[in-house]
């Protein structure tokens, strides 16, 4: 839509001009029950006033504003013409005073996106459910106003609901609920502080409600009192740990108040559960969001509980990183998410239950950044973002977890103590304003007399990531002479070496088989080549790890010695930490092809099934079926996969019964099944005529089982549909539509193709279960004519449909799974002709291209390692 795509000049010259006093925003979503309009989709009315100064009077600018029906616009008491001035996207302000009032009165649609406000009517009971959400600008969708993080305000909101509705928003209710003129309650919020428009939130819906509260002296006359709930569908109440969400919001909290030292702002502390929700959670100030599916229907790992609980630490986090010191531009949105997502893991080993975070830090989010970072889209942490598009999708890999890593780094570079005191700093400084990099930058300075701008500049403001490989000379007594740490820069269009301190491990096997560090050592590594020499006459090791305890961001290479010790005794490692972070540099070595992906899988084979960490193990069998669908070679991929059912079934039986471990083999063995025993088994243990002691098949699991069997053709519509009537819920309705989706058949991925690519009906949970079933790994040969389909289909699904969905349609079906060098041409010819195409388009396109070259180029060294293994046995 023109005007929709909001640039970096437009809000530089906005902020200018504009600065903004209060909004007053009154929301009326009675409409969202009852009958829908004859021919039309459902709208509410939406009332905004805005004060606001102009610098530059007599001059002109724009509020955003997406909605169906702009009834009316007053300006300064002046009726303008909607016609006249609104263009779908913004309104056109002219003539400006230097103190203005704007009051737009107009119709927005519920959402079916989950952008803006999104609308979901539960299938189990019929009840409906609001709820918002907005980054990185879609508060336009639901009232008119200046969409862009540095334009701060307090906000009033009053929203007018059915009754016997729960309503919430940022602040607390100014009073009892009013009656409504033509049925339902008026809800008036107390204004908020200042905050930025994407972070402003309502909930609406008759939510199952837990309350707790949360305490904290702040001096000898000080209390700090901070109320708090927990939402979620009544449906899902049943299912609802509440108490052990609010004993991780209560850790944190203290958590923070601690560390921070500023009290937290925003009064009281509420944490809503909402259907259909794009992202994991949302930190509006007050009234935190997170996706539902972190309410367990069923069994889970303990790997599930610890997520759940980074998240909620992540987001609040953002209380003070992000709500209360706000980035100027999307250019630092890492100034809230990579703190966010550091302080999380920290925070979490720091004062919760969950000491394994920084294991699952080095194992999970930095895969996540390591993949973004070896893509042609890589950037630097603070990133060059030119609008909107771009800023929705730079929530990356590198603004997340890189950035987090790059942290971790810095406080080992400066100290904890700087660090946190230039936390602190930095929210008394700055609290309720914008920044920008160099107004953290000043403060580091401070507190740790370090040339804070040339850290940044290696590490901040270049892209790629550094291998460090330890390279070892010996004394015919068997101890080391030197160790060298090499550096490279595998990208030569991202060249630069960084300084890094890290920590150098040496590790022997004892008499007992375990493989244990015996001595350590810090350095700082600049440059190509740097020496360590703490550890020149310690004895020779069977393993040196660079980067122990995790402390930089780089991937880990080895010197041959030490890959042979891996080879044969990666599971002896004793220390889970030094275990994660050796899976996490195999791992990297087979996606860059310097392992093949049948050694991989062997390691994975030999070792997986001792792996004490059960979030390591979940990751372990992500990586293997990403290795076996991508990364083997085509010949060998049966083979291969038949090895891995057999070992995941074997670990299964193995595993002790009730375990997490047991569970997370049952779904990798689902996922990997194929043969007619498996299929077997499968079936078996779904209609109850097969056991594994200890092995609970709950609803969430049976959806699991009854997928691999659709997948496969060994079950189908009835199946599906009795499953259905089993679990007649929200929950249950996504895991039909996925599992309708997998069946292995031609006219179901025709009418699933249509459904998602040229139909706007599906809901966006639902979209995405439609691509989750479509993308089968074992049925490529059904997809192949779908490949001149997408490339055909991208100009007009990006035009037409939500950003949101636009991105889940290009990537979800870009045909990674197409990997002959004929797909690879395919992309490179699209890419050749749509150079004008829309940069955030093309970054997707270019994404999936890049994997793809990945695959082959790893198909093609796992190939040469198996012909070299024939070549070797017929010697």
């Amino acid at each position: 839509m023109p005007g929709e795509n909001l640039s970096r000049e437009e809000a530089r010259e906005r902020a200018a001009a504009l600065s903004v006093e209060r909004y007053d925003v009154a929301l009326d979503v009675r409409s969202a029950v009852g009958a829908a309009p004859q021919g039309g989709e459902r709208a509410f009315r939406s009332t905004t006033v805005v004060d606001f100064r102009c610098a530059q009077p007599g001059g002109s600018s724009f509020a955003d504003l997406v909605a169906t029906e702009v009834v009316s616009v007053r300006l300064n008491g002046r009726e303008l013409d909607p016609a006249a001035v609104y263009d779908g996207a913004r309104i056109a302000l002219d003539g400006l005073a230097e103190r203005n009032t704007l009051v737009v009165d107009a119709h927005c649609a519920y959402s079916r996106t989950g952008e803006g406000l999104h609308r979901f009517e539960d299938p189990e009971d019929g009840e409906v459910y609001l709820y918002t959400q907005y980054e990185p600008a879609d508060a336009r969708r639901v009232f008119a106003n200046f969409e862009q993080p540095d334009l701060k305000a307090p906000f009033t909101f009053q929203v007018t609901a059915p009754e016997g509705w729960t309503v919430l928003s940022n602040a607390e209710p100014d009073g009892e609920p009013a009656a409504a003129g033509g049925g339902g309650t008026t809800t008036r919020f107390r204004p908020t502080l200042p905050i930025a428009t994407y972070i402003t939130a309502v909930v609406a819906g008759p939510y199952h409600v837990e309350r707790d509260h949360y305490a904290r002296a702040l001096d000898d006359r000080s209390t700090l009192d901070i109320p708090l709930r927990a939402l979620c569908r009544r449906s899902l109440a049943k299912h609802f740990d509440a108490d052990e969400i609010f004993t991780v919001t209560k850790q944190g909290l203290d958590f923070y108040h601690e560390t921070f030292g500023y009290p937290y702002p925003w009064g009281k502390y509420d944490q809503a559960f909402v259907p259909e929700y794009n992202i994991g959670a949302m930190e509006n100030p007050g009234l935190v969001t997170f996706r539902e599916e972190f309410v367990f229907r069923g069994k889970v790992t303990r790997a599930s509980y610890e997520h759940r609980a980074s998240v909620v630490l992540h987001e609040m986090a953002h209380m003070w990183f992000g709500d209360l010191v706000t980035m100027r531009w999307w250019d630092d949105l890492w100034l809230k998410e990579s703190f966010a997502d550091f302080m999380a893991a920290f925070s979490q080993v720091a004062a919760t239950r969950y000491k394994e975070g920084w294991i699952t830090f080095a194992n999970r989010r930095k895969a996540w950044a390591y993949r973004a970072d070896q893509l042609s889209s890589t950037h630097p942490v603070v990133a060059d973002i030119r609008d909107l598009e771009d800023a929705k999708l730079n929530f990356d890999g590198i603004t997340y977890s890189k950035g987090a890593a790059v942290l971790k780094q810095l406080v080992a570079y400066v100290g904890q103590d700087a660090f946190f005191e230039a936390a602190r700093r930095y929210f008394r400084r700055h609290a309720y304003g914008s920044t920008e990099l160099a107004d953290l930058l000043s403060v580091l300075s401070e507190t740790s007399g370090r040339d804070m701008p040339a850290w940044s500049r290696a590490w901040l403001e270049t892209a790629g990531v550094n291998s460090l490989t330890p390279h070892l000379t010996c004394t015919a007594q068997g101890t080391i002479e030197e160790l060298t740490v090499l550096q490279g820069a595998d990208d030569p269009a991202h060249p630069q070496l960084r300084p890094h301190r890290v920590a150098v491990g040496l590790y022997k096997r004892m008499p007992g088989g375990a493989l244990e560090r015996y001595a350590r050592a810090e350095a700082d590594v600049a440059g190509s080549v740097s020496v360590v020499p703490e550890l020149a006459g310690q004895p020779q090791p069977d393993l040196v790890l660079v980067n122990d305890d995790d402390l930089t961001y780089c991937k880990v290479r080895f010197d041959a010695a030490s890959l042979e010790t891996l080879r044969g005794h990666l599971g002896d490692l004793s220390d889970p930490l030094a275990r994660a972070l050796a899976w996490s540099a195999v791992w990297s070595m087979t996606r860059d092809a310097l392992m093949p992906a049948g050694d991989y899988l062997g390691l994975v084979l030999l070792f997986a099934g001792r792996e004490t960490d059960i979030g390591v193990l979940q990751s372990l069998h992500v990586q293997a079926r990403t290795a076996l669908t991508h990364y083997v070679a085509p010949e060998r991929r049966d083979l291969a996969a038949a090895e891995l059912a057999q070992g995941a079934v074997q670990e299964l039986r193995l595993a002790e019964p009730g375990s997490g471990h047991q569970l997370a083999w049952a779904r990798f063995f689902a996922s990997v099944a194929s043969s007619p025993a498996d299929l077997q088994l499968l079936r078996g243990l779904l209609a109850g005529t097969a056991r594994i002691d200890g092995l609970t098949v709950d609803q969430e699991l049976r959806w699991t089982l009854l997928g691999a069997l659709t997948a496969r053709g060994a079950a189908g519509a009835e199946e599906i549909a009795a499953e259905r009537a089993r679990d007649d819920t929200a929950s249950g309705h996504r895991h039909e539509v996925r599992c309708l989706a997998a069946r292995p058949d031609a006219g179901v991925k025709a009418r699933v193709w249509a459904d998602v690519v040229e139909s706007d009906a599906l809901s966006n949970a639902l979209v995405e279960a439609s691509i989750a079933g479509f993308v089968q790994a074992g049925q490529r040969e059904l997809l192949e004519p779908f490949t001149d389909a997408y490339f055909a289909a991208l100009e007009g699904v990006w035009a037409s449909r939500s950003i949101e969905i636009a991105m889940a349609v290009v990537s979800g079906l870009f045909p990674a799974l197409q990997d002959p060098a004929g797909t690879l041409a395919a992309t490179e010819a699209w890419l050749a002709a749509h150079e004008a195409a829309a940069p955030a388009l093309r970054r997707l396109v270019l994404e999936g291209r890049d994997d793809l070259a990945r695959a082959l180029r790893a198909q093609q060294c796992d190939a040469r390692a198996a012909e070299a293994a024939r070549g070797g046995a017929a010697l």
